[in-house]
C-alpha cells in the first residue's frame, strides 16, 4: 500500500495533521488537504488521489455533499468518512452516497490504516 496517494479533508487543522502523521508513518503519500467540501471536490479533480479521508461536518459543503459530487464524476473514487460518535445516521447516508467505509473520532492509528488498506485492497 506504500506510495498510495491520499487527500485529507477536514475543517480542523489539528485533525488533518493527526491523520497526515499517522498515514505518512505508514508509507502513504499525502498529496493534498482540503478544509471543506468545495475544496475537496476541486482537489480530487486536480490530484485524483487513490483514497480520500473525508470529514462529515464542514462549512460551505459537508462531507456527504462532497462525496456525492466526487462520485458523480469519478464512480471509482475511494472515500472513507471520518465521523464523531453519534453520527450513525449520517454514516448510512454517506455510504449510500458512495463512501466506501468510515472511521470514528477519536482516531486510533491502527484503525485508520486498517480501514484504508481494506478499501484499497
Amino acid at each position: 500500500m506504500a506510495g498510495k496517494k491520499v487527500l485529507i479533508v477536514d475543517d480542523a487543522v489539528v485533525m488533518r495533521m493527526m491523520i497526515k502523521n499517522i498515514l505518512s508513518k505508514s508509507g502513504y503519500e499525502i498529496v493534498g488537504e482540503a478544509e471543506n467540501g468545495v475544496q475537496a471536490v476541486e482537489k480530487y479533480k486536480a490530484l485524483q488521489p487513490d483514497i480520500v479521508t473525508m470529514d462529515m461536518v464542514m462549512p460551505d459543503m459537508d462531507g456527504i455533499a462532497a462525496v456525492k459530487a466526487i462520485v458523480a464524476e469519478f464512480p471509482e473514487a475511494k472515500i472513507i468518512m471520518c465521523t464523531s460518535m453519534g453520527q450513525q445516521a449520517l454514516v448510512v447516508e454517506a455510504i449510500q452516497a458512495g463512501a466506501k467505509s468510515f472511521i470514528t473520532k477519536p482516531f486510533q492509528p491502527p484503525k485508520i490504516v486498517e480501514a484504508i488498506e481494506k478499501v484499497l485492497a
